[in-house]
């Protein structure tokens, strides 16, 4: 991600040329995304009415071809709550810890969260360990101890407070159904729902009926099948016309009562901190949807609600409209969930005008002319940051805004003028963006823009782009301690063999400082020499998956995880901890675990269970690698530029044509042995 406009410049790179626009919407969407294969579903009044599939070279799949939803998985998650509720077990206010008695955290804000939080995205929870949550093959449960994790871990916000996209809380409201059906989570969706070719990942199903999934690196070749460990937040596989059947059921009563579905249907977002004008933004929580307000619908007075879901191969998207009982599924292998909704929207829009219904898609920002600027604006010129990023903006008092990244984004800029309606506006006239105060006191970038995509509908932002970062000077000790860490790589040590990530390229992260964003390592405040604290506090997804970076030194190895646990700087009392970081989130290892490779030898993980890392000398060029793996274990390898070339976990590599500075990976059991040798 190289800025707050990354949508805006990715899809307009996107554009095709013109002789593409007559082509139809489906084979479009394809070429948009990228994606290798693509099935859609249109359903009114649970009735099918369109329905199709086909791959990259334009070949049909069958029709009950399964997909990973992803994300999608949170509506299925929502519903069945709203069951739970339906059958006096449990109401949407209802606090978590008196259905999960032994969910505890270091932070005693926990005891408010409700049911309600969790599928509203505002409970305050930060981004836990998801380190196995995308796998190959089926390597069974690999569910991570959520309850133990949180045990030592704190709150961003109060409870309530807004809503954050947070897949943590759907991880905490799968535990929550389970707790209170007695049985596992996908059991007791097929008990309450009649669900049609709709799985879990640890479900027995044919997985010769999931559509074919290939790497950026090797778009030629398949994967071995996808293992998405996480049924609730984003683990369910469907085909596309289950999926489309199932939103369609919830719009006309079939899955849950009328009072059940309203509530999923409700303006959660507006519980809390929300930006003001941002009725067209692609964000408007309800239970489980990301937007109950769905552009473009919401212009012509129609309620559209809508969800995306995006794992590391699938992708996916929702789109229900209550009002004609209409429901329309994408669900694509490789892409982005963001065209697949675009072409949803595009396939009910055309159900719609043949029933003499027309949906209004025009999109005018309102008129502005370049104006002087007062000297007042430049007082916004400083730090500031999403959960991810840190941005440096400069006002001059020539009406310029210059919004910069830093290293870790590519050192990225973009260049805005004032106009006469008080906003800066980019040199196209299509990104907008002012300075706003919330009504908690924070000063925010509030961004507007929209981009079109001839053939199938507009995307439109509304939101909050960034949020003010105060100047922060850390103590001496706390600079130097960080200063010294400066280009510093780390590697994932703790993954489970199947990993995707290991496969998908070197699994490294690195220290990298802004010149303008003293005090801070990205949007993480530098609060002691082993910690840097997440500070982002704001609605929409600019404040998601926060974490604090901590680092701490294992068998004289040093570590960083991101771990959102308590020290002697939290806001409350502190928790008693056996380390500084939490063992049971991904691990990086600074660079003294690599080992210069020797040739042929063997490898046995050692007690603490974590990957080996070997660099590749000059003298080992030109031969090849062939690797014995024990059960259970896994091997990769990275060209010098990181990039994969053999993966055992993805194709069932077991050889590899070794480059000078090319790195190997091997992870598997404590214990377990790797026979290499070299010709």
């Amino acid at each position: 991600m190289k800025s707050i406009w990354v949508l805006f410049l990715t899809l307009v790179l996107l554009l095709l040329p013109a002789a593409l626009l007559a082509q139809d919407a489906v084979p479009l969407a394809l070429q948009y995304s990228g994606a290798s294969s693509l099935s859609y579903a249109v359903y009114q009044n649970g009735e099918p009415i369109a329905s199709g599939s086909m791959d990259a070279a334009g070949q049909p799949l069958h029709a009950d071809t399964l997909y990973g939803i992803g994300s999608v998985s949170k509506v299925y998650t929502a519903a069945a709550v709203l069951k739970l509720c339906e059958q006096g077990l449990v109401t949407l206010d209802t606090p978590v810890k008196d259905v999960l008695p032994e969910f505890t955290m270091a932070d005693p804000r926990h005891e408010q969260i409700t049911i309600r939080m969790l599928l509203n995205h505002s409970s305050g929870l930060m981004v836990e360990s998801m380190k196995d949550a995308f796998l190959f093959g089926m390597p069974g449960s690999q569910d991570a101890d959520l309850l133990s994790e949180l045990r030592t871990h704190r709150l961003i916000a109060d409870p309530g407070a807004y809503s954050t996209y947070c897949n943590t809380g759907f991880m905490l409201a799968q535990l929550v159904i389970e707790s209170l059906s007695g049985m596992p989570y996908a059991d007791f969706l097929r008990e309450s729902f009649p669900l049609d070719n709709t799985f879990a990942a640890c479900d027995p199903f044919d997985r010769a009926r999931l559509a074919p999934c290939f790497l950026p690196s090797n778009p030629q070749k398949p994967t071995a099948p996808d293992f998405t460990n996480i049924a609730g937040t984003g683990g369910l596989y469907a085909a596309a016309d289950s999926l489309a059947h199932f939103g369609s059921q919830l719009t006309n009563g079939t899955l849950l009562s009328p009072a059940s579905f309203d509530a999923m249907c409700a303006d959660e977002y507006a519980r809390g901190l929300w930006p003001e004008n941002s009725d067209d933004d692609a964000l408007a929580f309800g239970l489980g949807f990301d937007t109950v307000h769905l552009f473009p619908f919401n212009r012509s007075g129609i309620q559209a609600l809508a969800k995306g879901g995006d794992t590391l191969l699938y992708h996916s998207a929702l789109v229900v409209i209550p009002e004609y009982n209409l429901s329309a599924a994408v669900l694509s292998s490789g892409g982005i969930s963001t065209i697949n909704q675009l072409l949803c929207v595009r396939l009910l829009i055309d159900v719609l005008a043949e029933e003499g219904i027309t949906v209004n898609e025009t999109i005018q920002m309102p008129p502005a002319a370049p104006a002087a600027m007062p000297a007042d604006l430049m007082r916004f010129s400083g730090l500031y940051g999403t959960s991810m990023l840190a941005y440096d903006i400069q006002i001059t008092a020539d009406g310029t805004l210059t919004l910069s990244t830093g290293k870790a984004a590519g050192s990225f800029q973009q260049v805005f003028s004032y106009c006469d309606d008080g906003t800066f506006r980019d040199a196209a006239g299509t990104a907008v963006v002012e300075f706003v105060t919330g009504k908690d006191g924070k000063t925010y970038l509030f961004q507007r823009g929209s981009t079109v995509l001839p053939g199938l509908s507009s995307v439109c932002v509304a939101n909050y782009g960034a949020q003010r970062l105060e100047p922060h000077t850390p103590d001496a000790q706390t600079l130097a301690a960080w200063q010294a860490r400066e280009g510093k790589r780390y590697f994932l040590v703790n993954a489970h063999p199947a990993s995707q990530v290991f496969a998908m390229g070197l699994p490294v992260t690195q220290v990298l400082l802004d010149d303008f964003a003293p005090g801070y390592l990205g949007p993480n405040q530098l609060i002691g020499p082993n910690e840097a604290r997440a500070c982002i506090q704001a609605p929409g997804t600019i404040g998601r998956d926060t974490a604090d970076i901590t680092c701490a030194t294992i068998n004289g190895i040093e570590v960083m995880a991101l771990s959102p646990l308590f020290s002697s700087n939290s806001p409350v009392s502190q928790s008693a901890l056996d380390l500084p970081v939490d063992l049971d989130e991904a691990l990086y290892a600074d660079e003294s675990i690599v080992q210069p490779f020797e040739g042929s030898t063997q490898v046995t993980i050692g007690e603490d269970g974590w990957a080996k890392y070997f660099s590749v000398g000059e003298q080992w060029a030109g031969k090849t690698l062939s690797v014995v793996l024990p059960e259970g274990g896994s091997f990769a390898a990275y060209h010098a530029d990181t990039t994969p070339m053999a993966s055992s976990a993805a194709y069932g590599d077991t050889t590899a044509a070794l480059e000078t500075g090319c790195m190997i990976l091997l992870a598997g059991p404590v214990g377990s042995t790797f026979d290499l040798t070299v010709q």
